[in-house]
């Protein structure tokens, strides 16, 4: 029950139609076409607060879900949240100045066709002043803020009054780069509304994203009892403020992205916020004092000193790439010696062994030549002068080399946050981390500026208070990276076969190898001389063979029930090859967006299935360069009343060569349609006699501009597609074997939930490691593909 003073509406929202285009990410170059779908919103407000009604904070999140898995993560886990909040919410909203929209969306899956839907459609949207997205990319740990934004004042909020405080700018830098390849209704909410706020994720666990193992069973109740704590928390907070964003008007983008936040958190317990202009001034002011002390000590060194600084950052720059080299050869020896290329999926703690400790002894390596050279021309200096011992002038040279060595450190991260800030990089502030207290505690315990001081070693007490700082703020989120990059594996080919079995291993050498020289920089300069090479060179070693012979054994399997391949298994009926006759072939499909061949798979499965790369299948958004066929009892399941149709009903040619396609997708409501942007310079859609896409600039990728329609068990299956073609028309090829193939007109491909007895079989005897994947480009358990030529 709602407080007697608060106003509780639930509306049941239908969606007929609509099309949503983002100009941005992952749905670039497409047009997203949604039809007959449905949303649950709840409305709370305070009923004697007029204007609250008019200002609105939107918590949104998904009810729908792939068809390969339950879902319990991605995104129950978020809904269950939701409700929880607005029972709670219901209770004190009568203290509100603000209306709180809880929408609980369907199509994000297909295309964030809900958040779309919503904004474009529904009277309240108009209200909407902040938008808080509720996602999930893992199924437990933290969730974490991972986008927010452009205006800072949501992520203040919450950086003041959450209880548990989770979010990483860092992310946020990688997300929006696209390094990462998803999106979430936060997209919507930013770039159609032109809304300000936060998106929320969990990603411990990624691997199980889209598969049958993101399940009740794995969910962890923790994390949503941390997410409930802390938007609890922020929504209160922000409810009752005099004060909320402008909305639409950030647009304008007036301050040109000065006034952005830049956001982290420390250990989970405390949030650090501050805006881009004061991160500008601040990194501006580090840059200058540290070049001025360079300056200064330079000067006083004089011309050995340069020298001596630009050997020690010489070998800095050879601990890189040591340590890249050391790593990156195992990321070409796995695919060898096991039976997948990613060995490590399931037992993410082997990336410990395989890769970092080779980059660890590449790096000490690296540096230890860098050592020697540097040690090397400060002998030949110290030679010189005579008042010294040479058993004195020895230990010396080591000592000021070990100090060259520490200093270099910090001329690694001034450079790299010289580079972040003149880009603006939110996560410079890592690098700030990094070089400012190793170099305090260097200033306060070692430096002197007096020329005839001879060096002292190291005191440990430098390294101490130099590193507990940026190992306290920045090790967490190393090892959450990590994790969630070692997740993204088994999705990583998203055009099965085009890339090599090596590249994701190489991205994780690289990625750890990077990690590794850039935080060991300083305690590896206390090595040279502290007597422990050799004990850590061989433990280094140990722990890399016992890894390579976990790995070669196989006693460690790369895939469990629980951290499952991602493959799809499609019955496809193809008709592309026709011309006006009924001529098609009909086959069984087994391909995997994880790197690696399927032969263990088809060796338990039969069927029938060949494996190789003979045939490239044109999945109309993707194709699958390596996979497994079968056409053994493929005829079975389906009917020739099935297969969708492409009809020229009228072809005008013209001053503007204008085509009228008639296209009729039978059973299906999920199709994705291609259109040559070679040959067609725009076009417009119609279902049910309603203009669905519109004439205007549509950008393509590729030479192909795509169309992504998803629908209701009411949504039309009959459409009139209108060509405009390009004013001088050519025709496109690609050389094929030697010989030219002309690109179709139109490609097509649509999807039916339906299980064919062969597939059915299939399925059936799948092994336990592998699960189905689902995305919104994934074609279902059936699939029809067709096309139509340029000379139809």
């Amino acid at each position: 029950m709602a407080h007697w003073e608060v106003d509780v509406e639930v509306d049941f929202f239908h969606a007929k139609s609509g099309a949503n285009r983002l100009v941005s990410g992952l749905f670039m170059g497409k047009t997203l076409v949604y039809s007959d779908i449905n949303h649950i919103i709840l409305r709370i407000m305070p009923k004697y607060v007029s204007e609250a009604g008019e200002n609105a904070i939107l918590v949104s999140s998904h009810i729908d879900t792939v068809f390969s898995t339950e879902g319990a993560g991605d995104c129950s886990s978020c809904v269950a949240v939701m409700l929880e909040l607005a029972r709670g919410i219901s209770q004190w909203a009568h203290g509100f100045k603000h209306s709180v929209i809880f929408l609980f969306n369907t199509g994000e899956e297909e295309g964030l066709n809900g958040a779309a839907s919503f904004i474009t459609q529904h009277p309240w949207s108009t209200t909407v002043r902040l938008a808080i997205d509720v996602e999930a990319m893992g199924i437990g740990g933290k969730s974490a803020i991972f986008q927010a934004g452009p205006h800072p004042w949501a992520i203040e909020n919450f950086a003041s009054v959450a209880k548990y405080p989770s979010g990483q700018v860092i992310a946020q830098d990688l997300f929006t780069s696209g390094v990462i390849k998803s999106a979430t209704d936060f997209q919507v909410y930013k770039e159609v509304a032109g809304l300000s706020g936060l998106d929320f994720a969990y990603t411990d666990n990624s691997a199980v994203y889209h598969t049958k193992n993101d399940k009740l069973e794995l969910l962890k109740s923790g994390s949503l009892q941390h997410l409930g704590e802390n938007m609890l928390a922020f929504l209160l907070r922000i409810a009752s403020s005099s004060q909320l964003p402008k909305g639409k008007a950030l647009e304008k983008e007036e301050t040109g992205g000065q006034d952005t936040a830049i956001f982290f958190d420390i250990l989970g317990t405390y949030m650090i916020t501050y805006r881009q202009r004061f991160g500008n001034m601040l990194y501006n002011s580090v840059l200058i004092q540290s070049l001025l002390i360079w300056a200064t000590s330079l000067l006083m060194g004089g011309y050995p000193a340069a020298i001596s600084l630009a050997l020690s950052f010489f070998s800095t720059i050879l601990t890189w790439i040591a340590s890249i080299s050391f790593s990156v050869p195992v990321a070409f020896i796995l695919p060898l010696i096991s039976s997948s290329p990613v060995p490590y999926v399931a037992s993410p703690w082997l990336v410990v062994g395989l890769f970092a400790a080779p980059a660890l002894l590449g790096a000490l390596t690296g540096q230890h030549l860098g050592y020697v050279i540097l040690q090397t021309y400060l002998s030949r200096v110290y030679s010189k002068r005579k008042r010294l011992s040479s058993s004195i002038q020895a230990n010396v040279v080591k000592l000021e080399a070990e100090r060259w060595l520490y200093k270099s450190g910090s001329v690694q991260w001034l450079i790299l946050l010289g580079i972040g800030n003149y880009y603006k990089i939110g996560s410079s502030y890592m690098a700030l981390v990094w070089l400012v207290p190793p170099a305090f505690a260097y200033g306060f315990l070692e430096a002197t500026l007096t020329p005839t001081r001879l060096p002292r070693p190291l005191k440990l007490a430098t390294l101490l208070m130099g590193l507990a700082l940026p190992i306290l703020i920045s090790a967490g989120n190393f090892i959450r990276l990590t994790g969630s990059i070692i997740g993204m594996v088994v999705r990583f080919d998203r055009n099965p076969g085009s890339s090599p079995e090596w590249l994701g291993n190489v991205i994780i050498a690289i990625f750890i190898a990077l990690i590794i020289s850039l935080t060991l920089v300083y305690l590896l300069s206390y090595i040279h001389i502290s007597g422990a090479k050799r004990t850590i060179v061989l433990a280094t070693c140990i722990l890399f063979g016992f890894s390579l012979a976990v790995v070669l054994s196989g006693i460690v399997p790369p895939f469990t029930e629980d951290t499952a391949r991602a493959v799809n298994v499609v019955h496809i009926v193809d008709t592309s090859g026709r011309n006006g006759e009924r001529h098609y072939s009909s086959y069984v499909s087994l391909f995997s967006t994880t790197p690696g061949k399927l032969t263990k798979e088809v060796e338990q499965i039969k069927e029938g299935f060949v494996c190789g790369r003979d045939k490239v299948i044109d999945f109309v958004t993707f194709s699958v360069k390596y996979g497994c066929l079968t056409y053994d009892d493929a005829q079975d399941g389906w009917s020739e009343s099935d297969i969708p149709t492409m009809h020229v009903d009228r072809d005008a040619k013209g001053d503007e060569r204008i085509t009228h396609v008639l296209i009729d997708t039978k059973d299906s409501v999920r199709w994705s349609l291609a259109i040559n942007t070679e040959e067609i310079e725009d076009f417009t859609l119609k279902g049910d006699s309603e203009e669905l896409v519109s004439r205007g600039d549509k950008s393509g990728i590729k030479g192909w501009h795509i169309i992504q329609f998803s629908g209701g068990k009411t949504a039309p299956t009959k459409f009139d597609l209108t060509l405009f073609w390009v004013k001088h028309s050519t025709r496109s090829a690609d050389s094929v074997g030697g010989q030219n193939k002309v690109q179709p007109l139109l490609k097509l491909r649509t999807d039916v939930n339906r299980l064919t007895p062969k597939a059915k079989r299939v399925l059936m005897k799948l092994p336990p490691w592998c699960s189905l994947f689902g995305k919104s480009t994934s074609p279902l358990t059936l699939a029809f593909i067709g096309s139509l030529p340029v000379n139809f």
